[in-house]
């Protein structure tokens, strides 16, 4: 037992000897160093630290490079005693509507919205359902409080689009974006007027979708206006930001701030920037927004009229404008058009407005119309109908 115990003293001297000179070759800086669970907490915080300061660098960066261009639009207009603006909620394309309380001859201004400068020398985005009342007179206010005079409102009649001109000079315009590039789930940032009272209010979000169709407009006035390919975001789009300018992370536009729905929280609706940038190509080249034209009063048939009365679906022509493009073709009184270069028109795809809105100035289209059990095709040159 004793040699055993002695053998064992040896062997551990010669692992001790061979070790501390180096013989053995055992390097104690290989061995792995054991990280404490502390150690590596603080290390995550630090790095979800450093995300956050990136993401409001990011938002910060984007809303300082934008906001000199965000302006607020402003409506004036004669009004009885006590007459006052009321948010209505359920109308994102008439936000601000009045009552009246008495009579008088007093004039009140209200913010109803919001637009962005996309020149210069004074020419200004905004939406046309913010501009819609042509009996009263429009001012716009920079972010620095400086007031201009509308001296010019063009409103494009196929696009909820208006462009104010104003009197001034060398404001900054903003950076126009692409929206064919977008993905859902992008950052989102929304600059306006919102309520028609905070001026320059930013809210941020994603892009919650992309193509939407939505119907919006007027319960009270019954009017109702269908927009297609529109941008949806949870980016809070309230009451008065219509107009005003949906930006990327690089504080690019991508968008202009349209609608909100009564019906859900956080969903709002922009028309991506490149539908407005056609319109402003056809605006810079010819100073004015093309309207395609056919000159018919008239009134759709649904599919459940249709079957009562036993006549197709379609337009129902109740009236022909004299010398339009529909009378130069020989469509008459009482002629339900029914196609438009082989496209139906119905009213459940927005009607004969929507297929003649889609055409351009001078397009040769085929229409078909229904007359007297009979159908009939003809040939219409699309004519311009000047605001």
């Amino acid at each position: 037992m004793k040699r055993i115990l002695t053998l064992f003293f040896l062997l551990a001297v010669l692992i001790y000897i061979g070790v501390t000179t180096g013989q053995l070759k055992f390097n104690w800086t290989n061995l792995p160093k054991i990280t404490s669970p502390s150690t590596t907490y603080d290390s995550g915080k630090s790095e979800e630290k450093l995300k956050i300061v990136s993401e409001e660098s990011v938002i910060t960066d984007a809303v300082e490079k934008v906001s000199s261009s965000v302006v607020t639009v402003s409506m004036s207009k004669a009004k009885t005693v006590g007459q006052i603006f009321e948010i209505n909620p359920l109308d994102p394309f008439n936000i601000f509507r009045q009552t009246p309380q008495g009579n008088g001859g007093e004039k009140t201004e209200q913010d109803i919205g919001t637009g962005f400068v996309i020149s210069p020398d004074g020419m200004i985005v905004t939406n046309k359902h913010v501009v819609s009342d042509t009996e009263a007179k429009y001012k716009v206010i920079t972010q620095d409080d400086k007031s201009y005079e509308a001296q010019k409102i063009y409103r494009d009649p196929t696009n909820d689009l208006a462009i104010i001109k104003i009197d001034a000079n060398n404001l900054t315009p903003v950076n126009i974006g692409d929206s064919s590039k977008l993905k859902v789930g992008q950052m989102a940032i929304a600059i306006g007027t919102a309520l028609g009272e905070f001026r320059n209010t930013v809210t941020v979000g994603v892009i919650s979708g992309l193509g939407r169709g939505i119907t919006a407009g007027s319960y009270f006035e019954g009017y109702v206006e269908r927009l297609d390919n529109v941008i949806q975001t949870d980016a809070a789009i309230n009451p008065g930001n219509s107009g005003g300018p949906l930006l990327n992370s690089a504080g690019q536009v991508i968008g202009v701030n349209t609608a909100v729905s009564s019906e859900g929280q956080n969903i709002g609706f922009a028309i991506p920037i490149n539908v407005i940038k056609e319109s402003l190509d056809q605006f810079n080249k010819t100073g004015k927004f093309q309207r395609p034209y056919l000159g018919v009063r008239y009134k759709m048939i649904t599919r459940d009229l249709a079957l009562l009365n036993e006549v197709p679906e379609g337009a129902y022509v109740q009236e022909v404008i004299e010398n339009s493009p529909a009378e130069k073709a020989g469509i008459k009184l009482e002629d339900i058009i029914t196609k438009i270069d082989g496209q139906k028109v119905t009213d459940k795809d927005g009607g004969l407005a929507k297929i003649v809105a889609a055409k351009k100035v001078g397009d040769k289209v085929s229409i078909e119309v229904w007359r007297d059990g009979e159908t009939k095709t003809m040939t219409v040159t699309v004519g311009e109908n000047e605001e």
